[in-house]
């Protein structure tokens, strides 16, 4: 069955289209009368106003794109639903698009967006794709980095200060006494991985006896945890981790899951804390310890930076971090 179309509405209602138009664009041009014959027409077709059309003859859209690492990670749907409930403020809606920590589909999604001609882009970058988003910047496209510091590049960016979050996250261990620090999660071509390092790195220097081990992964993921956890738990006793800092939380939940398989208890012989703070972490087995990251904040504020550049692409940079802070559960402090 064909769409119904303004020309067939006109029809029904007993009046021009461009009446049609003026009713549901600039309904203080017609009678309300007429606005009311024109409703119930719309209503006995079912017909739907073609927007991006409209918005494509007006050489305006007023959608947004968003690519996200992992939108199975309940941190990324969090940002998400932040910038949404922000741009829906402002009749401007949110298209998601999933990279899966994929460079190569990262690049195809930056692509279409551009091909829909969206008005800006928020993006949580896989690897260095700067040039790349300038390039968008450069055609028009407004470009906000998400998850990432971008510092003083010229595209504006909302963060959380990762090195002071794997800092946090490994001081507590170190302060309770863990001495062997097993970091996993990776890949570390993700900035935010590499910074997390860093501060677990920097937390370690102020004890003479600590060592850490950084364990890189394919993945950030539970499958990953699970996948890394069991590898330490196969090295000779002496060499076993006392702490694990999963730097997210999915990456926690499966090491939580192959602790458990494995019998190890968990904060006794293994302590662990992620990083995120997810609901998820809270209502585990053992609730784990988390460095918590402002999710729905940063995503509220990366709208409100990409609809300031949209609207003036002259605007200043702003470059906004937030911090994070620790939340300490059973998973280091035992009950």
């Amino acid at each position: 069955m064909a769409l119904a179309q303004v020309r067939d509405v006109a029809a029904r209602a007993g009046v021009s289209p461009a009446t049609v138009s003026n009713a549901l664009n600039h309904p203080d041009k017609v009678s309300e009368a007429t606005r009311e014959r024109v409703q119930e027409a719309i209503a006995e077709l079912g017909y739907v106003r073609n927007d991006a059309a409209r918005q494509l003859r007006q050489q305006q859209n007023l959608a947004v794109g968003m690519i996200v690492l992992d939108i199975g990670n309940p941190f990324f749907a969090d940002v998400a639903r932040g910038a949404e409930n922000s741009l829906e403020l402002l009749h401007r809606p949110l298209l998601l698009g999933n990279s899966s920590q994929s460079s190569q589909r990262e690049l195809t999604q930056l692509r279409l967006f551009e091909e829909q001609r969206v008005a800006g882009i928020l993006v949580t970058p896989v690897g260095d794709i700067i040039e790349r988003l300038r390039q968008i910047q450069q055609r028009g496209i407004a470009v906000v980095i998400v998850d990432r510091d971008a510092g003083a590049d010229a595209i504006p960016s909302v963060s959380t200060d990762d090195v002071l979050g794997g800092r946090l996250a490994t001081d507590h261990l170190l302060k309770l006494g863990r001495r062997r620090i097993a970091v996993v999660g990776g890949p570390r071509r993700i900035r935010q991985v590499a910074h997390r390092h860093q501060g677990a790195l920097a937390a370690a220097e102020e004890f003479d006896d600590a060592q850490v081990r950084l364990v890189d992964t394919g993945a950030m993921d539970s499958a990953s945890g699970r996948e890394a956890t069991r590898a330490l738990l196969e090295l000779p006793e002496a060499q076993r981790p006392d702490a694990i800092f999963a730097t997210n939380d999915l990456v926690a939940l499966g090491a939580l899951q192959e602790l458990s398989r494995a019998g190890v208890r968990v904060p006794e012989d293994i302590a662990l804390i992620g990083y995120d703070d997810i609901a998820f972490a809270a209502s585990a087995t053992v609730p784990i310890s988390s460095v918590r990251q402002p999710a729905e904040e940063m995503g509220v504020r990366a709208a409100e930076l990409l609809v300031a550049a949209i609207e003036d692409p002259a605007a200043p940079v702003e470059h906004q971090v937030f911090t994070p802070s620790l939340v300490s559960r059973e998973s280091t402090l035992g009950r």
